[in-house]
Order: structure tokens, then C-alpha cells, then sequence
């Protein structure tokens, strides 16, 4: 099998980034996310962290949110090769500093475009055993820290939107898939947390993995205010688009966290969404926390939206 390839980072995980398919930059360009004529004045974006409201969290790349004292989560996205993992170390350090749990996102996938593998490939290969080496290698890592991690592998199985290799497959391989990667994480990081994933969508039920191997439930929750428009005739509120996610896994009765949430829009599109992140409501008693992606999108979104840009500090626009 190909071997954990070491790669050249910066000094904190902060530039753990997610890799993605390159789009052309008009594309790029078309990313707003506005409805008609929306006014988009709003240069900082960050959510209002309410007291007693839901835990808030950041991936953040750009390092937006690292001096904000009331950010309990970092988060991390890291492919299992081609990646120099002893950035894991840094981040250790990063986030004990700052007292923050680290939510850890392990992709099955080359950070590397042109080393990925088809979505088969790459089932038979996890089966198989071939990759055990690189969940064991970062497992162990993992298994040294000192900060409070969870452990999140595999994320939104259930799209078969063909965006993630490991996404869509059969119900059973992944399920066998899943189990065989936390089996390495309960050995080699017993104090480690895990978080089964779901976008959200209703077939999500057929990949749940049991109660053993879900400490934590994660939803995916983005709000684009375009797509919003097009898709469902009017812009969406938070409570709207948590619902259909939260009511599909409430009865798991699991602690459930928005583990990727972001926004854009026109001003009171984004007042809203920046007004109600974290807000804890009664309809959702199992929501514990937020984490906010704090980087642009790596996927082109449907109806010609491009790619949104979800980070919360904007950059002044070129004339």
C-alpha cells in the first residue's frame, strides 16, 4: 500500500485544509449566495455566542477565531495520507492552550488530487485491511494528546452525490468499514470520543453504526441564501434547516452537534443565521454545539452558485 507521505505544513493545524477539485475561477467568482438585489455590507459574519446557549466551535484555518475566549472546539480536517501528521502535535498544543476539545475529521482519502482512488477502489481497499497502517498510525498519535478529542471519520455517508469516495457506499461496506477504523481508534486512543456523521438526509438510518460506536451524532448545516431561494421558494432560517437532520437522529438519543455549519447571503439573511447559530432551543434538547467552517467551499454548489465563501471576516471587494 502507498505509505503516509510527509507533507510540508505550518506550524499549527490551523492550516489543516481540506483538498479539493480546482474550479475555474469564473466560477469561483460566482459564489454571493444573494437572492436578487440583496445588500452585502456585512465585512465580519462571526456568529453571537450567547451565554448558556449551544457550545461554539470553529475550523479555522485562517485564524479568525484564535484569541475568541468563548470558542470551546477546534476543528480539524485531515486526510490519512500525504499529510505530515506530527502537525496533530501542534494542534494538541494549540488547542490545551486555548481549552478547547479538538473534533478531529478524518477523510479516507489522499490530500493529493491525483493520488485518489474510485469510491470502489477504496471500499475494497479499507476492507481489505490496506489501510489500517495509516488509521493506526494517526489513532496513536491521537492516543498521546492531552486535549479532549472526538474522533469523526467517514463524514455524510449517506449523500451519494458522488462528492466523497466513501460516500454512497452499500449500507454494509461502510458499516463494516466504519466499525473496522473505530476498532483502531478504542485501541490505540481509548480516551478519545467518536462521532458518527450523517449529512442529514433520510436514508441516513441505514447507516447508523449502534450505540457503541456513536458517542456523539454530527449534522452538516449550511444556509445560502441563493440556493435557498431556488431550492425551497424563500430563505431558510436555522431552526428550518436543522430540523430535518436533528428529527432524524434525536431518537438515537445521542448527543448531537452541528459538526460543519456556515452561511451566506445578504445582510438579513446573514443577521439572522449570525444571530441564531447558537442559540439553544427547546425543539432541539439533544443539541449541544456548533462548529463553524471558516474557509470557502471546496464543491461547487448546485444551480451555478460556485463555490460559497463561508469564511466570517471578508475581504474588501477589487475594483
Amino acid at each position: 500500500m502507498k505509505t503516509l507521505k510527509q507533507k510540508a505544513l505550518a506550524a499549527t493545524a490551523m492550516v489543516l485544509l481540506l483538498a479539493g477539485a480546482s474550479v475555474p475561477m469564473s466560477q469561483a467568482q460566482n459564489a454571493g449566495g444573494m437572492a436578487g438585489n440583496a445588500v452585502q455590507s456585512i465585512m465580519d459574519k462571526r456568529p453571537v455566542v450567547h451565554p448558556g446557549g449551544l457550545t461554539f466551535g470553529a475550523y479555522d484555518p485562517h485564524g479568525d477565531f484564535a484569541e475568541q475566549k468563548d470558542l470551546g472546539i477546534e476543528g480539524l480536517f485531515l486526510p490519512w495520507e500525504d499529510v505530515d501528521l506530527e502537525s496533530l502535535r501542534a494542534a494538541d498544543g494549540y488547542a490545551l492552550a486555548r481549552n478547547r476539545t479538538l473534533l478531529i475529521t478524518i477523510e479516507p482519502w489522499s490530500w493529493d488530487v491525483n493520488w485518489r482512488l474510485t469510491a470502489n477502489q477504496l471500499r475494497m481497499k479499507v476492507l481489505n485491511g490496506d489501510y489500517d497502517v495509516n488509521m493506526r498510525t494517526i489513532a496513536a498519535i491521537i492516543g498521546q494528546m492531552k486535549s479532549p478529542v472526538i474522533v469523526r471519520w467517514g463524514q455524510e455517508m449517506e449523500d451519494t452525490s458522488g462528492r466523497f469516495s466513501w460516500a454512497g457506499w452499500d449500507p454494509q461496506s461502510y458499516l463494516t468499514a466504519y466499525h473496522r477504523m473505530m476498532d483502531i481508534v478504542r485501541k490505540e486512543a481509548p480516551q478519545a470520543k467518536i462521532m458518527w456523521s450523517p449529512k442529514g438526509l433520510p436514508n441516513l438510518k441505514n447507516y447508523y453504526p449502534g450505540d457503541d460506536y456513536a458517542d456523539y451524532i454530527g449534522l452538516s448545516v449550511f444556509g445560502l441564501e441563493g440556493y435557498d431561494e431556488r431550492a425551497y421558494g424563500a430563505p431558510r432560517t436555522v431552526p428550518e434547516s436543522v430540523k430535518q437532520g436533528y428529527d432524524l437522529v434525536q431518537g438515537y438519543g445521542k448527543p448531537v452537534w452541528i459538526a460543519e455549519f456556515g452561511y451566506e447571503g445578504g445582510d438579513n439573511y446573514l443577521r439572522s443565521w449570525m444571530q441564531d447559530a447558537t442559540v439553544k432551543r427547546p425543539e432541539f434538547p439533544r443539541l449541544e454545539a456548533v462548529v463553524y467552517f471558516n474557509d470557502k467551499e471546496v464543491h461547487p454548489w448546485p444551480y451555478d452558485l460556485g463555490r460559497p465563501n463561508w469564511r466570517v471576516v471578508r475581504e474588501p471587494a477589487v475594483n
